[in-house]
């Protein structure tokens, strides 16, 4: 699976100015121009369900007769290739589109993908950050309000069951995770359980903690994800490859780890600084450490974190 997230590591790792205006070295500009150039490749899955890979998060599609659903729809520069990824799958229209949470590489084709027919769904709280200016130090950008027609309509507070194209379709909002509005969508028929950015799949995770997010969240929503799926269940991580059940169990127990050495540190009264150098990723960074976040960004992230 190629992604061109992969590219912008560096710029996590070095650090970033924490600026007003976008900063041209921002994770956020360095993913986007990688985007442009990125190939979108398309995994199959069972049941019709397939993920797109390539544009900023996975991309999830339950492809039915009656239409497309879709789960999350990626950063827009990609606009072209993913129609033209889409329509491999077959020509029926897009019908309904889930945002799992309010990040642009989740969000940032809304607006096409409505205009094509979708019917946004998505958390109180993604409608919140995508209907005003949102800052995010941690990437050192601003984003814009997201026009009207780009926000979800569909609101999921709780829960939501939905039959389509002969798939029940599970949504739930289990409260703050990686952000403060995070969806889990689970396709029952097909046994796939798509988790966002509420898990990263052979990779340490970003946390949003300025907005709701953190490691003891993530956790928490690990947990229930253990604990309602299978072996069998195929498991679709907001960044990585599609995993087992298997996989999230060790990357839960990673969280729990690196959550438990960072907050016993904090507690002795050590500083960030002291912290990061007494390396509480090590054990993990030749695993988990390859991708945007590196051992030390994510001690920084779970620092933050935790009291």
């Amino acid at each position: 699976m190629k992604n061109p997230i992969a590219a912008v590591a560096l710029v996590f790792a070095a650090g970033l100015p924490l600026a007003h205006a976008a900063d041209p070295n921002s994770p956020v500009v360095k993913i986007n121009e990688a985007t442009a150039k990125a190939d979108i490749t398309i995994e199959t899955l069972r049941g019709n369900v397939s993920v797109l890979y390539g544009s900023g998060g996975n991309i999830i599609v339950y492809n039915s007769p009656q239409g497309k659903f879709v789960i999350d729809s990626g950063i827009a520069v990609s606009k072209d290739k993913l129609t033209a990824a889409l329509n491999k799958l077959g020509p029926t229209p897009l019908k309904y589109l889930v945002n799992t949470h309010y990040h642009w590489d989740h969000t940032d084709g809304n607006a096409w993908m409505h205009a094509a027919g979708a019917t946004i769904i998505g958390a109180p709280q993604t409608v919140k950050h995508l209907s005003e200016a949102t800052r995010v130090d941690d990437w050192s950008y601003t984003f814009d309000v997201w026009p009207k027609e780009a926000r979800p309509t569909i609101l999921v507070k709780d829960s939501k069951t939905m039959q389509f194209g002969g798939e029940q379709v599970e949504i739930r909002n289990y409260g703050n995770g990686h952000t403060d509005g995070d969806l889990w969508v689970y396709l029952k028929k097909a046994d796939v359980l798509s988790l966002g950015d509420t898990f990263w799949n052979s990779y340490y995770p970003f946390i949003d903690n300025e907005h709701g997010g953190s490691v003891g969240n993530t956790i928490a929503w690990a947990n229930k994800a253990i604990d309602a799926t299978t072996a069998h269940t195929q498991i679709v991580p907001g960044h990585g490859n599609t995993g087992t059940r298997a996989d999230l169990i060790a990357w839960r127990d990673m969280l729990v780890s690196v959550r438990d050495q960072v907050s016993a540190l904090k507690k002795q009264g050590k500083t960030l600084e002291q912290v990061v150098a007494a390396k509480p990723t090590a054990a993990y960074d030749a695993k988990y450490g390859a991708y945007v976040i590196n051992g030390e960004f994510f001690t920084k992230l779970v620092y933050d974190g935790v009291k």
